[in-house]
Parts: C-alpha cells; structure tokens; sequence
C-alpha cells in the first residue's frame, strides 16, 4: 500500500466547516481511486491535525491525482482548506510511506 501523511493545524471553532471540505474532496478523489482515509485530532494540541491515506499503489495513485488536481472544484476546496489553517502555523507538512504491515487485535 502507498500511505500518504499529512499533518496540519485547523483553527479552533472551524472543525465542522474542515470535516465538510474533506467529505466532498472525499467524493471527488472516490471517483478516481480505492482509498482509505482516517483524521487523527491531538488531544494535546485540540489545532494540530494529522490526515492518513492509503491508496492500492504509489503508480495508481500518481496517475489519478494528476486527474484529480484538473478538477476546478478540488482547487477551490484546497482554497477553503487553507483558509481553515491556524495563521502562525499554517504549513502543511506531506510525506510519502509504504505500508509493509497491519496488524489488528479489535
């Protein structure tokens, strides 16, 4: 699997409004490719954000998002995201994984 990580720092009161932006982008990556994605929230830092992705392979993945990122509505979303980011801490880091295993015990 290809994982691709992000982390971000949303504002405070702002929640609502990033949960929808990510459901409609949800929608649009779903009619290009197999994913799984899971939000963490930081318990210490209730702005701090991390995004977890998996994807089938790195080669589907790079093939579907140049398709994606033509989509005019996935740019104007990516738009409402940023303004969502906490002003000092507005960077959003981005890193590229492969999953070597899963292991569940629930």
């Amino acid at each position: 699997m290809f994982v691709k990580v992000y982390q971000y720092h949303i504002q405070k009161g702002k929640v609502r409004e990033f949960l929808e932006i990510q459901e409609k982008v949800s929608e649009i990556y779903g009619r290009y490719l197999d994913f799984h994605t899971i939000y963490l929230n930081s318990i210490i830092d209730p702005t701090k954000w991390i995004e977890i992705s998996r994807y089938k392979d790195e080669a589907e993945y790079q093939k579907s998002i140049e398709i994606i990122n033509r989509e005019g509505e996935i740019q104007e979303l990516y738009e409402a995201f940023q303004f969502l980011l906490v002003s000092d801490k507005n960077e959003i880091s981005e890193e590229d994984f492969i999953e070597k295993r899963e292991k569940y015990t629930f």
